[in-house]
Formats: structure tokens, C-alpha cells, sequence
């Protein structure tokens, strides 16, 4: 009996220290979490609230909102798992929980201990939103031609799925651009056509014939999908 317990002691000892090595990995300090994210092939994961990255953010952020469920997790779905994540937050406790589920679900993820408040702390440089002239609907639909065919891609430069179309749609324009006109909205800016045309999520695709809306697409889309509606 007694050598069983102390048998249970040493595992529970060393399942702890196991614990705190793993946490140690994945959670970096500001300067490691500095020098990672310079590196070419990486990924920026930042998983506050939209409010949140508007108020500021790490250069070159992508955003998958970890309060938001089923958008985290399609949003997720675009990363490269060949790729490291680097996630943060405001003080590090949702980006934790993120990295988690990231290791869980095949990525190679990281943390920045503390969040972007510890960033902030040691004057690291995180980048302010940029107020914008927001289009009006008539600005709007003055970029869509009645005697053409007009493909809208409403998209975010934070949206990780709109990174992963990008190369799709430069082939559709290589291939197909004598058919369609290819007209691109920074929704992640533009708020108020977007609300108004009830585009709530990203990447959304619009085609318009004769002036009027025929086919809408969100999210990661196949290039035949596209074709078929030309």
C-alpha cells in the first residue's frame, strides 16, 4: 500500500511538471511572442470582439472573434495547419483557451502571455483603426454597370477566409475576366453599406445582372460555383 501511494505521488508530480513545461511552450512572453511574429510563414490570430480590434491591434492581425463560436471556428477553418498561430487577447486568458482548442485541432499554436495589454505595457507598437468616409448606397451602386455582369467581393483584411480566396479569385479574373466585372468592398470598413445590403459576415460574394442582385455566396467558395452564375 505504501509503495503504491508513493507510486501515485511521483506521477501526480511529474504530471504536474509535464503541466507546466507544456504551459510554458505555448505561453510566450511579449519579447518571444516580438520575435516570432516577424518571422515569414507565420499566422496573427487576434480573438477579441470586432469593438476590441477596432480599438487597436498587432500589425497584420487576422480576427476570429473566441466569444463568438461558430464564427471562430469558420474562420479557423481557412488557417494553414502547415503554418504556426500565434494568438492573442486582451490579457491573454481567451487567447490561451484558443491555443488550446488550436493544439487540439491539429494546429501548432501560441499565446501571448498577458495580451495586448501586456504588449501595450512594454510599449510595444500596435496599430489605431483608421477612420474612413463610409459609401453611400447611389456611390455604391454606381460601381455596378446595368450592361455588365458584376461580381461584389465584400471582404476584411483581418477575415482569414478572404486571404484564402484571394488566389481564387485572382484565377477567376485571369480566366473568366472577359465575362464579369470583379468590384471589391472593404466591409470590414465600409460598416454602413454592408448593414444596409445585410452582409453580416465574410467573405460575402454578390453577383448583379442588369443592375439586379441574381446570386449571393458567403464564405470559402469553390471557382466553378462562380462560373456557373456568369
Amino acid at each position: 500500500m505504501q509503495f503504491k501511494n508513493i507510486f501515485l505521488s511521483v506521477v501526480c508530480f511529474l504530471s504536474l511538471i509535464c503541466m507546466r513545461s507544456y504551459a510554458q511552450q505555448t505561453n510566450l512572453s511579449v519579447d518571444e511572442f516580438q520575435q516570432a511574429i516577424v518571422q515569414k510563414n507565420i499566422q496573427l490570430l487576434d480573438v477579441r470582439t470586432p469593438a476590441e480590434y477596432q480599438s487597436g491591434h498587432l500589425s497584420n492581425a487576422m480576427l476570429a472573434n473566441w466569444n463568438n463560436e461558430s464564427e471562430f471556428k469558420t474562420r479557423v477553418q481557412a488557417l494553414d495547419k502547415s503554418k504556426p498561430v500565434y494568438t492573442y487577447c486582451l490579457s491573454g486568458a481567451r487567447s490561451n483557451a484558443a491555443t488550446q482548442w488550436l493544439r487540439q485541432n491539429g494546429f501548432t499554436a501560441y499565446n501571448l502571455a498577458g495580451g495586448i495589454s501586456a504588449w501595450k505595457r512594454a510599449d510595444k507598437p500596435v496599430e489605431q483603426a483608421v477612420t474612413v468616409n463610409q459609401i453611400t448606397m447611389q456611390e455604391y451602386l454606381a460601381q455596378i454597370p446595368d450592361n455588365k455582369t458584376v461580381l461584389v467581393d465584400f471582404g476584411a483584411v483581418w477575415c482569414p477566409p478572404c486571404k484564402k480566396m484571394a488566389p481564387v479569385l485572382d484565377s477567376l479574373v485571369n480566366t473568366y475576366g472577359s465575362r464579369f466585372v470583379l468590384v471589391k468592398i472593404d466591409g470590414g470598413e465600409q460598416t454602413d453599406i454592408c448593414k444596409e445590403l445585410k452582409v453580416d459576415g465574410f467573405p460575402t460574394f454578390i453577383i448583379y445582372k442588369k443592375g439586379k442582385e441574381t446570386w449571393r455566396q458567403q464564405g470559402l467558395t469553390e471557382q466553378r460555383e462562380f462560373v456557373g452564375h456568369f
